[in-house]
């Protein structure tokens, strides 16, 4: 199907202008876009002052004589001053960033022969910028002026390597981008920084595969949504975002999720199932820990990446998903490889643009200005200012920064600190007390990651349940209860996190439900044996 042609572009007030019979005797750019034999026009975007109403209706009732099957819909945009470059471009971005784009279906162009030359130098950079989707059209009036003569037209695809001005603002648009990928925080480790702006390059010019390694809570997750944000941004992708957990996924389940079935497929198939690939058609699919998934379902996963078509779980016929992939790991991948783990040749196809991401004690350069970006997110949630004391702040940046901390969940870890010192804070303030308590809680909790904290094999030590419940509920236990409690707490023991406990235990479960929170069904689980989380990995 073809796509369909819109125009945008300003009312002329001198050159369409015309009310009588005689208009029709001279050449009007708007009105000479629908007058063309070889060039259909669909939609006309308008743009006009309010006080040109009046020439803007006449516009469209003439267009709609000329061209009937072309839709003027006349966009009233009031600015004070129309050769004042900064109100023109504020008016137009603020129009484009809520217009409905549509490049799956449509085109367009943005017709630069009309309106002021600082309205028409706008377009070009909005054309420039990408976010007006389309190239520029240029008109030009015939030789000879007279009844019907549309004169001539040009599309005009912009090349900006000719253009030395136009690329320093292209800068400007990379160096926003960039921050974007990083949140707005002013991050001051140069490997980091180096790796960011790489990936920025490749997100907006690339549709391989990106593949993100790093520990869990090093940031993989969240780059990758902002990798989406920023391709939505520049109409590089239309579909929606899609984060799949490899390591949730096991079997027929995982076939199922990423591939999707058919109607009894497998026993408990009682109905059809789109799978998580086609519902990224147009956008991105993120798979996080994909070390995790298994041979079968990386087979799989390789002919949907290099052929944009698989065949659903128990179906014979292919369908098809045109998705941009990034995945997440925290192994090396090649390592897998070379024990049989994963296949070299999914790796090879995934591992074209491939970046690590350093774990937060890498980073110490970058707490500081994590912190200051916490504390601002906080302020944003609650509504409640919350600073350091100038004591209080280089006590916890002194332990943050040290080898002490060890930062093994990462941000999450940061994340987690910075909540409960703004939580707790009084009258907006963190002082040297609370800043001491948080510490003492963080040397806890990292306890459990200390070698001293591990048996000789690096396995953790096996916990008593006649410690954590007393000896008296102990015996008054089924069998039953007690050993499925001994294989949950061994199972806390050995995750980081409370989420990532739950995820290990309901892998399968929580790919039935319409609402995931792992973590509070483990929590309720405890409380049913008058447990809470941190008394069980103490």
């Amino acid at each position: 199907m073809a796509k369909k042609n819109v125009v945008v572009g300003f009312l002329g007030s001198q050159l369409d202008s015309g009310l009588g019979a005689g208009r029709w005797e001279k050449w009007r750019p708007t009105l000479s876009l629908v007058q063309h034999e070889d060039m259909q026009v669909d939609r006309i975007e308008l743009l006009h002052a309010p006080q040109h109403t009046k020439l803007a209706m006449q516009i469209q009732a003439d267009v709609a004589s000329v061209s009937p099957e072309t839709v003027v819909q006349r966009v009233p945009m009031d600015m004070a001053d129309p050769w004042d470059f900064g109100t023109v471009y504020a008016a137009l971005h603020a129009w484009a960033r809520t217009y409905p784009f549509d490049p799956e279906r449509e085109q367009y162009w943005a017709h630069i022969t009309t309106g002021t030359h600082v309205a028409q130098i706008c377009l070009f950079l909005l054309v420039e910028a990408r976010v007006l989707p389309g190239v520029l059209l240029q008109t030009a009036p015939p030789k000879r002026q007279g009844r019907g003569n549309p004169g001539s037209y040009t599309l005009i695809d912009l090349d900006l390597s000719r253009y030395d001005v136009l690329a320093q603002r292209f800068g400007q648009e990379t160096q926003d981008a960039v921050a974007f990928l990083k949140s707005g925080i002013a991050t001051r480790n140069a490997d980091f920084n180096a790796v960011i702006g790489e990936i920025e390059r490749v997100a907006v010019r690339s549709k391989a595969p990106i593949l993100l390694t790093g520990p869990t809570g090093a940031g993989k997750s969240h780059l990758a949504r902002r990798m989406y944000e920023l391709k939505k941004a520049r109409h590089l992708v239309q579909g929606p975002f899609v984060e799949v957990n490899c390591a949730t996924l096991r079997g027929d389940t995982a076939a199922s999720t990423l591939f999707g079935h058919s109607k009894g497929a497998f026993t408990g198939a009682a109905t059809k199932r789109a799978g998580l690939l086609r519902t990224a058609h147009q956008g991105v699919l993120f798979l996080d820990e994909i070390g995790e998934l298994g041979l079968e379902g990386q087979a799989m996963l390789l002919k949907a990446v290099e052929e944009k078509r698989f065949f659903p779980l128990g179906s014979d016929r292919e369908v098809a998903s045109d998705f941009q992939l990034i995945v997440g790991t925290n192994r090396d991948l090649r390592l897998e490889v070379a024990a049989g783990r994963f296949r070299d040749d999914l790796f090879a196809r995934i591992n074209l643009w491939a970046y690590t991401l350093p774990g937060l004690a890498q980073r110490v350069e970058d707490i500081e200005p994590n912190i200051e970006h916490l504390l601002a997110r906080s302020t944003a949630d609650t509504g409640r200012v919350v600073r350091f004391n100038v004591e209080a702040r280089a006590r916890y940046l002194r332990f943050a920064q040290s080898a002490e901390a060890l930062w093994s969940g990462n941000f999450r870890d940061l994340s987690a600190s910075v909540t409960r010192l703004a939580t707790l804070a009084e009258g907006g303030r963190i002082g040297v007390a609370l800043v001491e308590a948080e510490l003492q809680r963080l040397r806890w909790l990292w306890q459990s990651t200390t070698p001293a904290a591990r048996g000789a094999t690096g396995e953790a030590k096996e916990v008593s349940l006649e410690i954590l419940i007393g000896p008296e509920r102990l015996q008054g236990m089924d069998l039953f209860d007690r050993l499925q409690l001994q294989a949950v707490v061994e199972v806390c023991h050995q995750s980081k996190s409370l989420s990532e406990a739950g995820r290990t235990l309901f892998g399968q479960s929580r790919t039935q439900r319409s609402v995931v929170n792992d973590a509070d069904r483990l929590r309720k689980y405890l409380q049913k044996w008058g447990l809470v989380w941190e008394r069980v990995v103490a």
